[in-house]
């Protein structure tokens, strides 16, 4: 494979070229033939092949012989950036949403009324589709319904016994955020509330952020990128943003942080180490200073 250092894929700038990688990407196994590429393109297999030999040149696809015949995929190490440029897979959106919202309901009853849940449900299934993509809608938006009233429930009846919460705010919330969130929810268990959020949210968490944070033992869970709201500000006790501007409100009685981090987005693994690194000194120093006393600090 050749060295592909662009952060945007400039071979992606041909349109037929993003086509094809995004056929490639939405088939049934991930791969395809020349000529069936060709069929869906309405174009001559010469030249879907020459188109081909650049993406493979650029280390874009990968080949895989089969007899006479050679299909083509998404090279591993490309597939979140490619996916960052080309949106989302299409959704195929066959979910229960009636049932979603009585198990919520159920789950609040007493709290918040069906209507709310409902309203809350439908308003949280939008902003993920917004994104152009959403998997697992279904789930992630019960999830993302769930933050949500938590956080709404925190903010109507906040109580001093409540635990603090940390919101980390981030472009994408696929990388810095997360890998704060993960690192802080693992030193400090049930004692914080942490939450995450992006001005303008991806589809997946880059799968070296998971790979980066599995490595010193922090499991990311069932995460994923939500976009910023108003409650989860209104919520949060402390905010940190990490190189997303004017996007967070700002609302008296909370401490706002700003951490100056690089963007570990199309970064090689042995840089986001370092990213990770830096963020759980961080991490480290903003927990300490949320419980000074040494010994709430004991596990």
């Amino acid at each position: 494979m050749s060295d592909v250092e662009t952060p945007g894929l400039a071979v992606l700038a041909d349109p037929t070229r993003a086509r094809i990688l995004r056929l490639i990407r939405d088939s049934e196994d991930g791969r395809m033939l020349v000529g069936h590429l060709a069929d869906e393109l309405g174009l001559r297999q010469p030249t879907v092949s020459h188109h081909m030999a650049a993406l493979h040149a650029e280390g874009v696809v990968v080949r895989e012989r089969d007899g006479r015949r050679v299909w083509y995929s998404l090279h591993p190490d490309e597939v979140d950036r490619i996916t960052a440029l080309l949106g989302a897979p299409p959704v195929n959106d066959a979910a229960d949403w009636d049932r979603v919202v009585e198990d919520l309901a159920a789950r609040y009853r007493g709290t918040f009324s069906r209507e709310t849940v409902a309203h809350y449900l439908a308003d949280s299934r939008r902003l993920l589709e917004a994104r152009g993509g959403a998997p697992l809608l279904a789930s992630r938006a019960a999830a993302f319904t769930t933050a949500r009233l938590d956080d709404l429930e925190r903010i109507e009846e906040r109580d001093e016994d409540d635990p603090p919460t940390v919101l980390f705010v981030c472009v994408q919330n696929a990388g810095r955020s997360q890998l704060a969130a993960g690192i802080l929810r693992q030193l400090a268990g049930p004692r914080l509330v942490v939450r995450t959020a992006g001005s303008a949210p991806a589809s997946d968490v880059r799968s070296v952020i998971v790979e980066a944070l599995d490595e010193i033992g922090v499991p990311l869970g069932g995460e994923f990128p939500k976009p910023l709201t108003d409650e989860a500000v209104k919520a949060a006790d402390v905010i940190i943003t990490m190189g997303c501007g004017d996007a967070c409100p700002v609302y008296p009685g909370r401490r706002y942080l700003d951490w100056d981090l690089d963007d570990p987005v199309g970064k090689p693994l042995p840089v986001v180490r370092g990213i990770r690194d830096d963020i759980s000194e961080r991490v480290h120093l903003l927990l300490s200073e949320i419980f000074p006393s040494p010994d709430l600090l004991e596990t």
